[in-house]
């Protein structure tokens, strides 16, 4: 999910920091809870870095940090020893902190005094706004930012920076009874002995000197503010799950809180919720990123996709634009909130990416599937329909059927599917893929388009669509399976190159093209064992490079790595063409390597083998949370369970096949349709009350090639 503009791999937050997010807004700390600006430390608000230095020193030292922990993903406690007056090593004042964000960031600092004597306090918070933004933090370029201006006023301190686009973004930082200056905010305390003093500092964002319109307060209750209504209104209509294991029962819960924390809500639109693509870097919409998370989520709740299918449509290409790469029908890549902000969900969008178009499609077909109000879908058809005509008119490039991709300028990414590190397309020997390039999944999810596009027409009893897609789907397959396929080594290439020369690389890519089903059924045997080979899975999940490849590196970003998102994607793919003890397996190894991760699956973990590590090992600079690997787990768990609901055919497949060792597994407040359902299941059997009426349920899994969309 690399930037467009950024020419570093994606990162995340130093080792040890503590993350806290509420929808666009997020703060990295030390693990005292402090921020002391370098690196990616910071408060962030709208894609600005609103504070760069919040250190609290009392009686002139730091605290001893002691403890710290994230009840919810919004909101972060630390707790520290902090020294006293007189210099006593044992001393008796502790600091509990309380942070928030959301329309800015509290912190509420509260010091107990354990002793029987009044401990006098001179407590001195030095802050400090860099105001840079988001990706000149991330690429080590805040020296670029023009200088902020500082004024202190007698309740406030003002920090204010007029940026190169003329928007001005500033910060204004304030607590009741401090002394301001240009360097923080002094209190000179007594505490009385067994007794405590409290104070809450507000940091309130500015743009163009206006603050949000509900920005924290010192008396506002916390409960009523707009974030955590959001989430408490999260929790109460998410499943509410329940497995004998409890590592997966924690995993599933973990990840429904993440998908909660990484919603972006749209204001002029309240009833569009999407998906950011995760903490720290993309806390924004992704094209491809956000679709596919939404689809993997669809049990926690699918009016997250139907949110986010909406506000792509909203952002969906309407010109031809060689700088954002925009083309009309074309679906973007990336929409952000910086300095040059104009949209309600992003300021300059940009297009560069091949597969979030088709993937569009793909994902509102499925919406169909699941019960969906026709009002959202007769209103995204359209879109559709533009999405469709992007792929025939700009998506493939020289008329030979495939989708290729090829930046028209010097600033966008080279690689443009989910593999867009400057390095990720390469030959089994090491050589790096020249464009236009045909990624083979790219391929794939066209072929999904067609098939979902063929399915809603269907319904629609618009047969001459319906007819004219499922062609182009047959058309696709069959060239697919023969210009991708090499029979000397057994599996799918990468992709094509600019000469159409196979890119003969063996990747998890090809696990993709299972999970579409664009795969013909004499092919797969061949391409599952190739995933399933030592050179592929680690036993805790599927490398993105086999580890017999030129350009194999398992601490890297995409050659060799493992990413959770795409090995449940090729565990999709798997039980779609009936391996179903190969998707189980590779099912438990991600789950054994969520429990190592606290119950939250990272971005990435490097690819080393798990028999060589007893532990998986984490990528330096992962995301997280992430949204597609929150939702990861979701998905492994509705395969396990062979968990189908069509509603364009009346029927929900049932048909679990859960390991042993997790016992039984109960999820109630499951949304289908406009019903709440309650699903239980245990081992291969499997019972669902609350069933819509009309809806009939099946105990046998869904036929794995029936030609339907995500079969």
């Amino acid at each position: 999910m690399t930037a467009w503009n950024e020419d570093t791999e994606a990162g995340a937050s130093e080792l040890g920091a503590v993350t806290v997010v509420e929808g666009s807004s997020f703060c990295i700390s030390s693990h005292s809870g402090d921020i002391h600006g370098g690196g990616s430390q910071g408060a962030y608000y709208q894609d600005t870095r609103i504070v760069s230095r919040w250190i609290l020193r009392i009686n002139g030292a730091l605290r001893e940090p002691l403890v710290a922990r994230n009840p919810t993903a919004f909101q972060a406690e630390y707790v520290g020893r902090a020294c006293s007056a007189d210099g006593r090593f044992d001393s008796p004042l502790v600091v509990q902190h309380q942070r928030h964000v959301g329309a800015g960031l509290r912190d509420d600092i509260t010091i107990r005094n354990y002793s029987g004597q009044d401990a006098p306090c001179e407590i001195e918070l030095l802050i400090d706004a860099d105001l840079a933004d988001l990706f000149d933090v991330k690429g080590g370029r805040t020296n670029k930012a023009a200088t902020p201006l500082k004024k202190a006023h007698k309740k406030e301190l003002h920090i204010d920076s007029l940026h190169s686009s003329g928007q001005r973004r500033g910060v204004a930082f304030r607590a009741s009874g401090a002394k301001v200056s240009n360097d923080g905010l002094r209190f000179h305390i007594s505490i009385p002995a067994r007794s405590q003093w409290s104070t809450s500092i507000i940091a309130v964002p500015l743009v163009n000197g206006k603050g949000p319109n509900d920005p924290f307060t010192e008396t506002t209750p916390l409960h009523h503010t707009p974030g955590v209504r959001r989430h408490v209104a999260w929790e109460e209509h998410v499943p509410r799950i329940a497995v004998t294991d409890a590592n997966v029962e924690e995993v599933l819960e973990r990840s429904q809180r993440d998908l909660g924390s990484l919603r972006i809500f749209d204001p002029e639109h309240p009833d569009r919720v999407a998906v950011a693509a995760g903490a720290p870097w993309f806390m924004a919409l992704f094209g491809r990123d956000s679709l596919l998370a939404s689809y993997m989520s669809l049990m926690v709740d699918p009016r997250l996709a139907a949110g986010t299918l909406q506000t792509l449509a909203a952002l969906q290409g309407s010109k031809v634009d060689v700088d954002s790469e925009e083309e009309p029908g074309r679906i973007p890549h990336e929409v952000r909130l910086g300095v040059t902000a104009g949209l309600s969900l992003g300021g300059t969008a940009y297009y560069g990416t091949a597969d979030a178009t088709p993937l569009f499609v793909s994902t509102l077909g499925e919406l169909s599937r699941w019960g969906l109000g026709s009002d959202i879908i007769d209103s995204l058809l359209p879109h559709a329909d533009r999405a469709i005509e992007w792929l025939e008119q700009y998506g493939d490039r020289d008329g030979d059927g495939f989708i290729e991709y090829q930046r028209p300028n010097e600033h966008g990414l080279i690689n443009q599917g989910w593999k867009d590190s400057w390095d990720g397309i390469n030959f089994a020997d090491g050589r790096m893929a020249e464009a236009p390039i045909a990624l083979c999944e790219v391929q794939a999810y066209a072929y999904a388009a067609y098939v979902g596009r063929s399915l809603l027409a269907r319904a629609a009893g618009d047969t001459a669509v319906e007819r004219r897609c499922a062609d182009r789907a047959e058309t696709l397959k069959a060239a697919f399976n023969e210009a991708f396929w090499l029979p000397d080594q057994g599996y799918f290439a990468l992709a094509l190159d600019k000469d159409k020369k196979p890119v003969d690389s063996c990747t998890s890519n090809m696990g993709h093209c299972l999970w579409v089903g664009i795969v013909d059924e004499d092919k797969a045997p061949l391409v599952a064992e190739r995933l399933m080979s030592p050179e592929m899975f680690t036993g805790w999940g599927i490398r993105t490079l086999g580890s017999d490849m030129g350009a194999y590196n398992p601490v890297s970003y995409h050659n060799g790595s493992v990413w959770p998102h795409d090995t449940a994607l090729v565990a999709t793919g798997l039980m779609r063409y009936g391996f179903v003890k190969e998707a189980s397996r590779v099912a438990s190894g991600l789950f054994d390597a969520a429990e190592h991760f606290g119950g939250q699956l990272p971005e990435l973990f490097c690819g080393f083998d798990r028999g060589d590590f007893a532990e998986p090992v984490p990528y330096p600079t992962a995301c997280s949370p992430q949204a597609w690997a929150a939702a990861a787990p979701v998905q492994l768990a509705r395969i396990l369970l062979r968990f189908d609901p069509d509603f364009t055919r009346n029927v929900l497949h049932l048909a679990p096949i859960l390991p042993d060792a997790y016992g039984s597994f109960r999820a109630e407040n499951v949304l289908l349709g406009r019903s709440r359902i309650t699903v239980q299941a245990s081992g291969s059997s499997g019972t669902v009350s609350g069933l819509p009426a009309g809806l009939e349920l099946r105990s046998d899994p869904r036929p794995p090639l029936t030609g339907d969309l995500f079969g």
